[in-house]
């Protein structure tokens, strides 16, 4: 799953010399394999709940997590703590095991590091959910990943159970019991983390290592189905050490200054956890959660939290520039905006700049899940905008051909990254695995081309999935539930122009003999058993469906004879 990230800066004086030694640092080898101008960086060999606190006296009664919307609370020694307790309980009263996987199903919440904290502390596994997903969708991860438990929002509990019965399973299910009364058959989280007496001794049993997965956050890669995407711990402090060098976007925390953190990007989602979460709670930031996006509760954060760092979606961006009730006195303490998951429309941009009243540096990042999930970032302070930067530390990029040959300075090709932030693999997929890895590189699926000086563009993706508001829709996901329904014999989806979400999922079926069948009963089949960002609005029936002669669908085709 790749993700360009555009980014928008304050000018700070002291990245203008670094752009300028960038220009003038050759990172091109003789074999063309262009290196990262940044000097490598140590990685410590410790499991990420030990990477996190390694630094806990510097700022344990500094908040590290508070809910926008009720001011609900925790520090950095109470997040320590509770997740502690927690990972104990996990041990004793759930029997859980090192590397056993346990679902998240949750929102943006101040209790979302507890948990996975707590979980990678019993010697877990965490798998992260979408909270709007249905029980088709989250069965079928439960399935994938293995889960041996699952931890969600009171409201979802319903869900969750119809979920576990559909997996056909009985797995225990932890709720998050904070303003409502617990479930039946659900154990309350709070219950498990506020007893003070639990014996935290079981924690001694742990044998995690730092190169063992720590994270599945699930990816459709370059093309088909979700793939559980394994993060090591290795590779996720790897890419929070790339992130403090010259690409450092945060002010150190002392104890008189704490940035200040809006976290509204999903946390389920690699650019959420991987950013956001790990790595400004690795350097004792403020993480401000707001579980979804709403005009007033977004802006309400912004004006009460003194907000410095935003990272935002294309549609956010936007609404910072056209909503009337945007003053200045929201955005007058940003030291850096980001939007990701999408393009940018510089339009945006620039009325954001002008909101804000001063002036705003735009720069862009490139990142995947398999990559922890960040690979390139501009500097702040350097003005180029088609870009998406240069190289983080202890990588390598190279741009191949079809028969994956290197090319040279300014050629377009496939986007292939080599480094210690890149996956293990995807879990139990061997053939998915063979299909993205060429030896040690990852193949990303994107069309790019390098400069001289190392600087990244992306040009196109050489992948499929259709791009909704910001999230990745598969289209094999989306055919294999078309395929589904008793009437249809074969299907397929692409993406096509959509001017809210930037893209849609167009479906294209083919009727079993003699089957009938009308395009809004399989569009509300469909609807019944996906996330609202995924269902297809729009369908036609075809009498065959272009494929080559080994199979694979045609969308090019398609797009061209049908859309």
């Amino acid at each position: 799953m790749s993700t360009v990230i555009p980014c928008i800066f304050r000018l700070k004086p002291r990245w203008k010399f670094l752009s300028a030694c960038v220009r003038e640092h050759s990172v091109w080898t003789s074999d063309n394999i262009v290196k990262s101008r940044s000097q490598d960086v140590q990685i410590p060999e410790l499991t990420i709940d030990q990477y996190m606190f390694r630094n806990l006296e510097n700022w344990a009664t500094k908040t590290a997590t508070v809910c926008g919307l009720t001011n609900r609370q925790y520090t950095y020694e109470d997040v320590y703590k509770k997740s502690r307790i927690l990972a104990a309980n996990l041990r004793r009263k759930f029997k859980v095991k090192d590397g056993d996987v346990i679902s998240v199903v949750l929102p943006n919440t101040p209790e979302y590091p507890i948990i996975a904290f707590g979980i990678l502390a019993a010697g877990g596994v965490v798998t992260t959910l979408n909270p709007i997903y249905t029980s088709y969708e989250i069965h079928r991860q439960i399935l994938l990943s293995e889960s041996t438990l699952v931890i969600t929002n009171e409201d979802l509990v319903p869900t969750v159970k119809d979920a576990i019965k559909l997996a056909k399973k009985d797995l225990p299910i932890i709720s998050l019991n904070i303003s409502q009364p617990l479930a039946d058959g659900a154990i309350s989280f709070n219950e498990l983390i506020e007893d003070i007496n639990t014996d935290l001794s079981v924690l001694k049993e742990v044998r995690r290592k730092h190169d063992d997965v720590a994270f599945l956050p699930y990816s459709s890669g370059t093309t088909g189905l979700p793939k559980g995407v394994q993060l090591t711990n290795r590779n996720i402090i790897a890419n929070c050490e790339q992130q403090n060098t010259d690409f450092r976007q945060y002010s150190y925390t002392t104890d008189k200054h704490q940035d200040n953190v809006l976290v509204i990007l999903p946390l389920f989602h690699s650019y959420g956890l991987g950013i956001l979460m790990l790595h400004k709670m690795s350097v004792g930031l403020r993480l401000v959660t707001l579980p979804k996006f709403q005009p007033d509760t977004f802006l309400d954060a912004l004006l009460k939290n003194r907000i410095h760092l935003l990272y935002l979606a294309p549609p956010m961006v936007m609404f910072l520039g056209t909503y009337s009730g945007v003053t200045p006195k929201h955005l007058e303490h940003l030291t850096c905006v980001t939007s990701g998951a999408a393009p940018l429309p510089s339009i945006d941009s620039r009325r954001m700049m002008e909101k804000a009243e001063r002036e705003i540096e735009f720069a862009q990042g490139y990142g995947l899940t398999e990559a922890s999930p960040l690979v390139s970032l501009t500097p702040l302070g350097q003005k180029t905008y088609d870009d998406v930067g240069y190289s983080l530390p202890n990588q390598e990029m190279r741009i191949v051909d079809p028969n994956l040959n290197n090319l040279g300075p300014n050629e377009v090709g496939e986007l292939l990254v080599r480094g210690p932030n890149i996956m293990k693999g995807y879990l139990k997929n061997p053939e998915a695995n063979a299909e993205v890895f060429s030896g040690e590189w990852l193949r990303t699926g994107d069309l790019a081309k390098i400069d001289h000086t190392g600087l990244l563009t992306i040009s196109d993706r050489l992948k499929e999935l259709i791009k909704v508001k910001g999230y990745q829709v598969p289209p094999a996901e989306l055919e294999s539930i078309l395929k589904e329904h008793p009437a249809v014999l074969d299907a397929a989806v692409v993406g096509v122009p959509d001017d809210v979400t930037g893209e849609r999922p167009k479906a294209f079926v083919v009727l079993k003999e003699g089957a009938q069948a009308v395009d809004k009963e399989i569009l509300e089949f469909v609807s019944q058993k996906v996330a609202p960002y995924k269902k297809i609005k729009e369908l036609s029936f075809l009498d065959s469906i272009p494929k080559n002669p080994s199979g694979k669908i045609l969308r090019k085709v398609i797009k061209e004879q049908y859309c």
